[in-house]
């Protein structure tokens, strides 16, 4: 089925505001399993995630509205504000609070805690990893390879990845995509972007010999070899409905051909924008077929956000839509770390992006523009694919909804109209492209959705990543951050350290390294298997309350390549 009722549990989680209920660097987490009173009787509950079965009291809402919509319609977890009468339901925290304090309990909680191994088998269960070999046939490769992770918050998870090698054309693409209001946008993106960046970096003989091929009923000549996990699927019901999509955008790029060489930036921003366009175009026109017309429908109206870099030897292009961030690790002279940034967050906290959406509206509007926080007071990033709400005009949502299918018809999200919105759109998927010439000292790229940033600054990402992949650990002096700590405390965390190092390589994958760090750090900076286990254990209607999805790719790059390259430009 592809709607919920209101009775399944995992669609009646409210969202609530980014980074609630627990500080980045806590060793001792508030969870009901220990540090918090609670009754006896709720452990069992819990451990059977059955605890939205106790009433709407701890942040599980008894509503009908927003919260308790189909998965794929659902207001995304801290992606949307609502509206004030929707506004009860959108403070967890404080309900939670206010539940687990109403009353002092005498029972003793138990304790939960995954073993090690259990730990490992959750955090390496959607790991992935490609070694690049030196010579693909037409260039010697900048990259060595790539190890990739994610780990879940929402059920299902909203990010996706991905990651190709251009066939037709030199280099390799890869990218983290966070989905919001469903998974639906962010699953379509993954699949679609990099096909369409592809097409847009073909010459003009070679689309033509394409389109022929389609003609004659050949075969055609592959343009990706995607590297893919297992998890990592394909939506086979529409691979018709997008293939004829793309064969129209490459119809058209033969059509304006200029004859001159196709420009990356130039490619990578119009890719962006022409998928996003055809997933409004293909949900505005729909599909007899309704379980397509659902489907588009279902990816028009959710939303995601994408981080896409494209390596060709020493050209390295980062395109960024949204909150997602791309981040260079440097090895400096004394072997120390340091972090470039390649990316810029479209949000509130950037001033330059809260000045751009001011100019693309009236004055009159200056205020109503970012509330909170956030677009139109409602979507925290200010760029996206889908999001069809903060694009449309209000007929053009209204005419879709009425003659769309029941289950869009009914919901209460879909019929919401944003308030204060009087001139769409309000939103862009136009990405911000960054070009760095890499150097040998340039030793990987981190890409990673939100998730991960929320939980870690780049320094730090920079400094783990690091000396997980020479084995070098630059020894600083333990900082305590003012906190009062004994001989024997200090003993342990000396010893701790020394048992990191020698266990650093238990994780085979980068990006499962930096998850367990990011997951499991306590307030000096290691890991406390405790806090990891504790995380880990939470059931799936708290596990959002505390992170976020965290999708990871870490792009290992070849520094005797780079640095030829560069002899080379000489």
């Amino acid at each position: 089925m592809l709607a919920a009722s209101c009775c399944d549990r995992r669609m009646c989680v409210c969202p609530g505001p980014r980074r609630i209920a627990i500080p980045v660097r806590s060793s001792r987490l508030p969870l009901l399993s220990d540090a918090m009173p609670a009754p006896a009787h709720l452990f069992p509950l819990i451990r059977n995630c059955e605890i939205s079965r106790i009433g709407s009291t701890a942040c599980y809402c008894h509503h009908k509205h927003l919260c308790c919509l189909s998965s794929h319609f659902a207001h995304s977890h801290f992606r949307y504000a609502p509206q004030k009468k929707f506004a009860a339901l959108y403070r967890p925290k404080e309900h939670f609070n206010n539940f687990i304090h109403a009353r002092d309990y005498a029972s003793t909680p138990q304790r939960f805690y995954l073993t090690p191994p259990q730990v490992n088998s959750i955090l390496k269960a959607n790991e992935y990893s490609f070694k690049v070999p030196e010579f693909d046939g037409k260039n010697v490769s900048s990259i060595l390879g790539f190890d990739s992770n994610q780990l879940p918050a929402n059920a299902p998870i909203e990010d996706r990845r991905s990651a190709a090698t251009c066939l037709q054309t030199r280099g390799m693409l890869l990218g983290v995509f966070d989905g919001h209001a469903g998974c639906a946008c962010a699953q379509a993106v993954s699949e679609r972007l990099f096909y369409y960046i592809a097409v847009s970096l073909l010459p003009h003989e070679t689309l033509l010999e394409i389109e022929n091929a389609v003609e004659s009923g050949r075969a055609l000549l592959p343009i990706l070899q995607w590297h893919k996990h297992p998890n990592d699927y394909f939506s086979k019901e529409a691979s018709k409905l997008y293939f004829n999509s793309l064969r129209t955008y490459w119809q058209e790029l033969i059509d304006l051909n200029s004859g001159e060489t196709t420009d990356v930036r130039e490619a990578l921003i119009n890719a962006f924008k022409r998928l996003d366009n055809d997933i409004s175009l293909e949900a505005q026109v729909g599909d007899p077929n309704s379980f397509l017309n659902y489907l588009v429908l279902r990816v028009a109206f959710s939303g995601s956000t994408a981080c896409v870099a494209h390596v060709d030897g020493v050209d390295l292009h980062v395109a960024n839509t949204g909150d997602s961030r791309a981040m260079l690790g440097v090895q400096e002279e004394d072997g120390s770390w340091s972090a470039v940034t390649l990316s810029y967050d479209h949000n509130a906290q950037n001033e330059h992006e809260v000045e751009r959406v001011k100019m693309e509206h009236p004055k009159s509007e200056e205020k109503s523009l970012v509330k909170q926080d956030r677009l139109l007071g409602l979507l925290m990033p200010f760029r996206a694919f889908g999001d069809v709400k903060f694009k449309w005009s209000i007929e053009l949502q209204k005419r879709v909804v009425e003659s769309g299918p029941d289950q869009l018809n009914d919901n209460e999200y879909t019929k919401f109209i944003p308030p204060n919105y009087y001139t769409p759109p309000y939103l862009t998927a136009e990405p911000e492209v960054i070009h760095h010439r890499l150097r040998p000292q340039d030793k990987f790229l981190v890409l990673a959705t939100d998730g991960l940033w929320e939980t870690m600054h780049r320094q730090d990402v920079a400094r783990i990543v690091g000396e997980y992949l020479t084995g070098v650990h630059h020894q600083q002096p333990i900082a305590v951050g003012g906190y009062k700590v004994t001989l024997g405390q200090m003993h342990g965390l000396l010893t701790e350290r020394r048992a990191r190092i020698s266990s650093v390589f238990e994780d085979q994958n980068a990006a499962t390294h930096l998850i367990r760090h990011a997951v499991g750090n306590n307030e000096f900076g290691t890991v406390d298997h405790e806090r990891l286990s504790k995380m880990l254990s939470l059931p799936e209607e708290l596990a959002r309350m505390y992170r976020d999805d965290i999708t990871i790719i870490v792009v290992q790059f070849n520094s005797h390549v780079i640095g030829a390259y560069q002899n080379e430009e000489l």
